[in-house]
């Protein structure tokens, strides 16, 4: 579980977070949408431990995130995954070593044992063919189009199977078929890992497709949290506006998958 408790965070003359508060489930998604430029990356962040607050808390699994130095805060983080917007692979590596980074640099992170190179690949082969992208081993970033970087980077954080995934605007830049094709990843991803998902968006299409709930940042709160029915009903214009947007619900969609 993840307690975020009256955040405050400024960036010069820039109010971001405004005494955000949210309690985070264990093993359940939740989509954070709101305007770009709100924040929502900042929130991650600080979930993260890469950046401080200037005031409140985060709880994960009891532990006080701002209270963790060294190898504790190092600890923490190893069972956290991040898909940042841009993919963030490394362009001098193939999509095979890429991968496998992280298994390479920190073994197990329940024991800290080293993986056998057969293992390694093993791991990597199937975190690639979960993602669909079996047989792009030794091809490199600049050798892929932008969703298959997008599904490389997903498979290269679930590799090591965290169980909080972070999830930065991923279906950004993307065209309809290869972000519901995203979105239908992050889902089977849940699935297989039993992770605790917490994804950013200002696509409530992807929203509804993926989330258990929904929670909408505004003027550096969350104003509202709820399960996607009762969200869609709030009386409020961002989410008016978002509502019109839509032109078949895509649960729908996941129900006919």
């Amino acid at each position: 579980m993840i307690e975020i408790k009256d955040l405050w965070k400024k960036f010069e003359n820039n109010e971001v977070l405004k005494g955000l508060s949210l309690e985070i489930k264990t093993g359940e998604t939740i989509v954070i949408l709101g305007r770009s430029g709100v924040g929502k990356s900042v929130l991650l962040k600080h979930i993260m431990g890469i950046a401080q607050a200037d005031k409140g808390s985060i709880e994960i699994d009891g532990q006080t995130i701002s209270d963790l130095k060294g190898e504790k805060l190092y600890d923490l983080r190893k069972n956290m995954g991040m898909l940042f917007q841009s993919s963030a692979l490394f362009d001098s590596m193939t999509i095979e070593e890429n991968t496998a980074f992280f298994l390479k640099e920190h073994g197990d992170v329940k024991t800290g044992k080293k993986y056998a190179s057969e293992e390694i690949q093993e791991m990597v082969d199937h975190a690639l063919e979960m993602v669909g992208l079996e047989g792009t081993q030794k091809k490199m970033p600049s050798d892929l189009s932008g969703g298959m970087r997008k599904r490389a980077g997903l498979a290269r954080l679930i590799v090591y199977r965290p169980s909080y995934l972070l999830y930065d605007e991923p279906t950004t830049g993307l065209d309809p078929i290869t972000a519901m094709q995203i979105n239908e990843l992050i889902v089977k991803t849940q699935e297989e890992l039993k992770a605790t998902s917490i994804v950013v968006t200002h696509d409530i299409v992807s929203a509804l497709y993926i989330a258990d709930r929904l929670a909408l940042h505004k003027d550096g709160k969350i104003a509202y949290v709820d399960e996607p029915n009762a969200f869609l009903e709030i009386d409020d214009e961002i989410i008016s506006f978002m509502k019109k947007t839509i032109s078949e619900d895509p649960r729908n969609l996941r129900k006919r998958s």
